[in-house]
């Protein structure tokens, strides 16, 4: 059995694998080595993988430890070819999500958009990771809204959708979240454009809302970054 980690912005997931098969997966508001034992408590795990969008920190080292896990590292094997110029700085989730998708959708082009915190944009073109974007998530565009003006009131993101505002909250909520919608429908249309063998995958806390307001059909993954994780943790392993 193998324990996937994927610590991010503001959860932190948790996943049990046998082989290929997704077991078992839970999120967590926050990491803790006793939380992620009593998780995994009732399996047999021979490996584990930790990817963190934060720097190493005592946690992280104590699951390490506990664990003998793989921390992943842009030094760290994986199974696909890569193109960026700093790959130091590069979201493990990201690259994870690529490889997930690249073993799901082989011989395509593929864009995977995780929408979480941040709103990423990740492009797998003719076989090698290309790069992408990163642009501030639905909770993040609000709360700048707020943060940065003196009488913006502070929203959360909201099931009641307005392509038009009528009020000061309703334009808000038009504003951020249409304006999210837009902006994902777009680059989906200049990516299918340019590369017409290929699949958009949607992940990340706020892909269900994306799902049910986009234009444009995608494959909703949300456990894409775990999978990818599985496999970089397998494809190390045998080594």
């Amino acid at each position: 059995m193998n324990l996937i980690i994927d610590i991010g912005n503001t959860t932190t997931k948790v996943a049990i694998f046998d082989g290929e098969e997704l077991i078992k997966h839970q999120i967590l508001k926050q990491p803790s080595l006793s939380a992620i034992i009593l998780f995994s408590k009732e399996h047999n795990i021979s490996n584990s993988i930790i990817s963190s969008v934060k720097q190493k920190d005592s946690i992280c080292n104590e699951l390490i430890t506990h664990f003998n896990a793989l921390f992943l590292t842009h030094k760290t094997e994986i199974p696909i070819s890569t193109n960026y110029n700093t790959p130091e700085t590069l979201g493990k989730d990201r690259l994870a999500g690529i490889v997930g998708a690249n073993k799901e959708y082989p011989n395509k082009n593929i864009l995977v958009i995780d929408a979480g915190s941040c709103i990423t944009f990740d492009f797998f073109m003719d076989s090698t990771y290309c790069g992408g974007r990163i642009s501030p998530g639905l909770q993040m565009r609000y709360d700048a809204l707020h943060t940065f003006t003196n009488q913006l009131p502070q929203i959360s993101i909201s099931d009641t959708h307005f392509t038009l505002g009528k009020d000061t909250n309703s334009s808000i909520i038009s504003g951020v979240q249409q304006g999210a919608i837009d902006e994902m429908d777009a680059v989906i249309d200049i990516f299918r454009k340019e590369n017409k063998d290929s699949v958009v995958i949607l992940c990340g806390g706020d892909y269900n809302f994306f799902d049910k307001h986009l234009k444009n059909s995608i494959f909703a993954d949300p456990f894409i970054v775990l999978k990818g994780l599985n496999i970089i943790l397998e494809f190390n392993a045998k080594k």
